[in-house]
């Protein structure tokens, strides 16, 4: 475990990789941490410097009081790279850091390499429905909504497939803590970036799941074709399609990161 202290919150972060290798910074969804990416990390690492970490209110990240937004986080990714003395790198992320990744590219473009924007869409959900999970986690704790949760992550047949990976996540969804989950909740509540996409002009792909009950696939199409140049991959999973579908996540992470280092 390391820690760097950004303003009002401490960061845990994990590197791996050689030291010298670009740098690869690959950000949590909402109710997990750092290890959700333990896939993606196993093999990014034999050619790539990864960074992981915990996004604020997530993990061992400090959790300080909401509500936040996703300018909050995306600068909290600028502080991480700037206490690293890291100029620029890639950034992929799932979901709630997706946005964060769509922030990054339209107001920090000389700090992005490339994006991959992976079940994410420019809005998500309703603000009445956000505010029902922020008032049920704040009430009832993580165990009132982690089991319906965690089964809109994934497909039935990976469910039935792997159940202890199912488990193993909902486990990490009940360890998130409640005042950083629904900090974050509102944080996704009050964002709409629709006006952000056509500003993006780094090297990005956007990855969707086709079973995705989360995120409509027309919503994470229309990020794609909103960002000049983006690829859009499709992948036979759910909502953590890095998870559900890690061999096809990875290898289209991989090209990109390789076909922009070769430019």
């Amino acid at each position: 475990m390391s820690f760097v202290e950004i303003g009002d919150a401490r960061l845990n972060y994990r590197f791996d990789g050689p030291d010298n290798a670009p740098v690869v910074v690959l950000s949590n969804s909402l109710g997990t941490n750092l290890a959700m990416w333990d896939p993606q990390a196993n093999v990014l690492c034999e050619k790539f410097r990864v960074l992981r970490y915990d996004t604020r209110g997530h993990g061992l990240s400090t959790v300080t009081p909401g509500p936040y937004t996703i300018e909050q986080l995306g600068r909290d990714v600028l502080a991480l790279l700037d206490a690293l003395k890291i100029d620029s790198a890639y950034f992929c992320g799932l979901s709630m850091s997706g946005m964060i990744g769509i922030w990054l590219g339209a107001n920090a473009a000389n700090r992005v390499k490339g994006l991959a924007l992976c079940n994410t869409a420019a809005k998500i959900w309703t603000a009445d429905g956000w505010n029902a999970r922020i008032k049920e986690v704040k009430e009832r704790g993580m165990a009132a909504i982690a089991t319906t949760v965690v089964l809109r992550w994934f497909s039935e047949n990976f469910v039935k497939k792997s159940p202890e990976v199912v488990e193993a996540m909902r486990q990490m969804l009940l360890q998130a803590p409640p005042e950083g989950y629904a900090g974050c909740c509102a944080a996704i509540r009050d964002t709409d970036q629709s006006g952000d996409l056509g500003r993006i002009k780094t090297s990005t792909l956007v990855i969707a799941g086709a079973l995705d009950p989360v995120i409509p696939l027309a919503d994470t199409k229309l990020v794609a074709d909103r960002i000049s140049g983006a690829s859009y991959l499709e992948l036979q999973a759910a909502h953590l399609s890095n998870i559900e579908a890690a061999p096809q996540f990875t290898e289209a992470l991989l090209k990109l990161l390789s076909e922009t280092e070769a430019k």
